[in-house]
């Protein structure tokens, strides 16, 4: 499968995790004994690496806040942010994710395969990362601040409250 540039190790990572998670969850409910513990291993394991990169996201989002007009549905979801094809590749194994962690969940209900259901995180986290550093974003409206300006942002004009 080809991905496209930049950040191919971003969809080959967000594919990995969705195919190893998809695996382990069918097969621990197939056969709860024997792949249980991996299926739990492996959820857990994306959960908190999703947790990780949804805060890694942010950060970088943050620091590029200064410039760029970036909202949550532009960094987690890629809405007016991203192509096409990085949002199919991205939200589509985030898709797959949670339509496998509920499916699985579902057919072993009150289970420890309940926690295929937080796998889906993972799958934001890597959208979040790939936006936070290749999307594309309009530009703030504000002009960014270097520090140096020694005057008020803004004059009250005597219309305040305080004033008789």
């Amino acid at each position: 499968m080809t991905f496209p540039e930049p950040g191919t190790r971003f969809f080959q990572l967000s594919w990995a995790g969705t195919v190893a998670f998809v695996v382990t969850a069918g097969a621990a409910a197939a056969s709860p004994s024997t792949f249980e513990l991996a299926a739990v291993a492996v959820s857990l394991t994306l959960f908190f690496a999703g947790i990780v990169t949804m805060l890694w996201a942010f950060f970088i989002a943050v620091n590029r806040s200064r410039v760029d007009a970036i909202g949550v549905g532009g960094l987690y979801f890629g809405a007016g942010s991203t192509p096409n094809m990085v949002r199919w590749h991205l939200l589509g194994a985030t898709t797959m994710q949670l339509v496998a962690g509920i499916v699985t969940a579902s057919i072993r209900p009150f289970t420890p395969l309940a926690f295929g259901t937080l796998v889906w995180i993972f799958g934001i986290g890597m959208t979040g990362l790939w936006t936070a550093r290749f999307g594309e974003f309009e530009p703030t409206d504000e002009p960014v601040d270097k520090g140096d300006d020694t005057e008020p942002d803004s004059v009250d004009e005597g219309g305040g409250a305080d004033e008789a």
